[in-house]
């Protein structure tokens, strides 16, 4: 098995443009170090009926999504395991059945590969603001991401495990390749 260790960054902002500044920076970061591929990130954002949207999403795009056309890296998959109606919401199942399928399988790897305590805490964080941004990076990126997340009222970090191999395969059964 193909396990990578990550780090998953989970932010709470007081508000959509704080949070979406912080996405920005995390890019920015990324793109400096010539790290593109190392990192997936998700702004959501809660509307007044309570709902949450993912309003911008970076994924990786030698990983699963966007190696299939599925757009869903591991932090999309995080939010819509948290928060199922981001993925209708944010119109993520409406291109195609294939995408939902791929989008279903990474939401099972990124909530596989966390202990349901952090999962429940990850969450519950997100619950307490306005918008929220996740990201999932490489573990050699860890204080640099956590430093451009700096506008976050509240930071959480969890190690997340993945099995690249088998997501893979299982998105390419999704879609039945």
């Amino acid at each position: 098995m193909a396990f990578d260790t990550l780090m998953v960054f989970a932010g709470v902002y007081p508000d959509l443009a704080s949070a979406e500044a912080d996405y920005d920076r995390v890019k920015e970061l990324h793109t400096q170090e010539g790290l593109l591929d190392a990192y997936d990130a998700a702004v959501i954002h809660r509307r007044d009926d309570g709902k949450v949207k993912i309003t911008r999403k970076h994924e990786t795009p030698t990983r699963v999504g966007g190696v299939l056309g599925g757009g869903a890296g591991l932090a999309t998959g995080l939010v819509v395991a948290l928060f199922p109606f981001a993925a209708v919401g944010g119109g993520l199942l409406a291109a195609t059945s294939a995408g939902g399928a791929i989008l279903g399988a990474v939401a099972g790897h990124a909530a596989a590969g966390m202990s349901r305590n952090d999962l429940k805490e990850l969450g519950e964080s997100l619950d307490s603001g306005e918008a929220g941004l996740v990201v999932v990076g490489v573990m050699d990126m860890e204080a640099r991401i956590e430093e451009s997340m700096r506008r976050s009222e509240k930071l959480q970090k969890k190690r997340l495990e993945a099995d690249v191999e088998a997501l893979e395969r299982d998105a390419h059964d999704a879609v039945g390749s």
